[in-house]
């Protein structure tokens, strides 16, 4: 593997000025590309899927980033420093955790602001004692899965509950998470001789990260199982039931705590997180907390006047005075009718558009045109 395949902004194809929203982005459309689910022939697909995931859990994070950024301008990955590097090494040909002479050990970046623990977070070198047996995978969190949800106008101005079916990829419950066919043994990884990673070097500089063929396990099923194809994960249909709170809009975010993946090894799955999408409504349209509507009178009662009942986002019914003379286009505030979001709650404003009629019957224009007369606008 070449050093630029170490370089995250190369890895998610965003500059090295991009803001945070540009590199979720294109961790997003990269991980739903690259998922070993998405591409079950390509061997590939998870050592790719697991680089972007690296890349996106260092440049998402600010302090991980600027740590990164001042780990390249040292010249770590061979950007401005360092001579040829080695390919990849792996277990059966020495020692797990082993480096070549001259290159850099985590313990040596001890002095470039903790950089060396870092490292050792990002990469999991998985340091074992010497003759430890193959490594097993760690009871790691679940990935948290970003799902959008489309809701009704009703149900974001006034919260409600909804019901969702979420994509999610679980343990194998056939298997347990081994990708072994049951009653059948697992062998170490010849990739990385049972180490559970493989190191990297370049440039006088050496890091360990998950084995790609056994994915960080140490192990590899003798006979893989039918239901999972020995990845020991399956994609699976998870229907909850989530309460949206009230004044939610476009692309407001909710995090529902523990309804992600779940953790390989047994450990605590991710969250849910929601991000939703408001249906426009054929009457209300909302600013901020306010709500908008248009109603129609008629022409007779914007000159004498008239009482008109006007619906409220809330079901309600709420009696609105229109004076005589009303023009079209004018606007009246219904007070404490908006969204209620905490302890502020918008107004409901109601414009009134008047509506000529296209066509009158002989009794109708006989009054019009008397009218007319008495204005003086016949001629």
């Amino acid at each position: 593997m070449t050093t630029k395949s170490k370089d995250f902004y190369r890895i998610l194809g965003v500059p090295e000025d991009a803001d945070r929203e540009q590199i979720r982005k294109a961790y997003r459309k990269l991980a739903k590309e690259n998922h070993p689910d998405a591409n079950p022939d390509d061997p590939k697909a998870q050592e790719r899927f697991q680089e972007i995931g690296e890349a996106y859990a260092v440049l998402s994070d600010e302090e991980k980033r600027k740590q990164y950024d001042q780990m390249r301008r040292y010249g770590a990955f061979g950007f401005g420093g360092g001579g040829p590097g080695a390919g990849p090494s792996r277990g059966p040909g020495r020692a797990p955790g082993s480096q070549d002479a001259g290159a850099f050990s985590f313990d040596d970046l001890g002095g470039l602001g903790g950089l060396g623990d870092l490292f050792s977070t990002i990469f999991d070198r998985g340091r074992r004692e010497p003759g430890a047996g193959p490594r097993t995978a760690r009871a790691s969190g679940g990935r948290d899965v970003e799902v959008q949800v489309e809701i009704s106008f009703q149900v974001a101005a006034r919260g409600g509950k909804i019901s969702l079916t979420v994509p999610v990829t679980e343990e194998c419950a056939t298997c347990g998470g081994s990708g072994a066919r049951p009653g059948t043994d697992l062998k170490p990884c010849g990739e990385c001789g049972g180490a559970g990673s493989v190191s990297f070097g370049q440039g006088g500089f050496a890091v360990n990260r998950p084995c790609p063929a056994c994915m960080g396990r140490g192990r590899i099923p003798e006979t893989p199982c039918t239901i999972c194809r020995g990845r020991g994960s399956v994609r699976q249909k998870r229907k909850i039931e989530v309460k949206v709170p009230a004044g939610v809009e476009t692309g407001s975010r909710l995090k529902v705590s523990g309804q992600g993946e779940r953790g390989p090894g047994g450990g605590p799955p991710g969250d849910l997180i929601l991000v939703f999408k408001v249906k426009p409504h054929h009457f209300f349209r909302r600013e901020g907390l306010d709500i908008h509507c248009t109603v129609p009178v008629n022409l007779a009662q914007a000159v004498l006047g008239s009482r008109i009942r006007v619906r409220t986002v809330e079901g309600k019914h709420v009696v609105l005075k229109v004076p005589p003379g009303t023009q079209s286009g004018t606007r009246f505030r219904i007070r404490g009718q908006g969204i209620t979001r905490g302890e502020r709650t918008g107004d409901q404003y109601v414009e009134v558009r008047v509506r000529v009629p296209d066509t009158l019957n002989d009794e109708e224009r006989e009054k019009f045109e008397a009218y007319a007369e008495t204005a003086g606008m016949r001629h």
